[in-house]
C-alpha cells in the first residue's frame, strides 16, 4: 500500500463540528486529529475509533479517547469514500442518547448529500491545533 493512500476524504457540514473542535483543548485536539488521519489512511478502521450506531440508517460516530475523556463525533458517508462530520459531544454516561443531537439534521443532510459530489480542495476544512 502506498504510504500517502487516503481511502477515505473527511468533510464538514456546515459549523457544527468547528464549533465543537475549537472548544476543546490542545491535547484533546491533536487526539481527535490523529483519529481521523486513522480514519481517512486504513482500509478497515476499528470499531474502536468508527462504529455504526445502531438502529440508524447509516449513521456513525468517530470515537476519540483522550485519558479519561470521552469524545463521540457523529458523522456519514457520502458516496462512500467521503465522511461528512455534523456533530460532536464529550460523552458523560455509558450509553449513547437515544435522541441523538441534531438527528433531523444530520439525517436531512445525510439524504442531500447521497448524489452530491463534493470538490475536495474548495469543500474540505483543515483543522490545526
Amino acid at each position: 500500500m502506498d504510504k500517502n493512500q487516503k481511502y477515505r476524504k473527511i468533510a464538514f457540514y456546515k459549523n457544527y463540528f468547528q464549533d465543537f473542535f475549537v472548544e476543546q483543548n490542545k491535547k484533546v485536539k491533536a487526539k481527535i486529529v490523529w483519529t481521523f488521519d486513522l480514519v481517512e489512511d486504513l482500509q478497515r478502521v476499528p470499531e474502536t475509533y468508527l462504529k455504526h450506531i445502531e438502529n440508524t440508517d447509516g449513521l456513525y460516530e468517530i470515537r476519540v479517547q483522550s485519558g479519561s475523556d470521552i469524545f463521540r463525533i457523529f458523522c456519514f458517508f457520502d458516496q462512500g469514500q467521503l465522511v461528512v462530520l455534523a456533530n460532536g459531544f464529550q460523552k458523560k454516561t455509558q450509553k449513547t442518547p437515544v435522541i441523538l443531537p441534531d438527528f433531523e439534521t444530520i439525517s436531512i443532510v445525510k439524504t442531500k448529500l447521497l448524489n452530491l459530489t463534493i470538490q475536495n480542495e474548495t469543500n474540505k476544512k483543515k483543522i490545526c491545533c
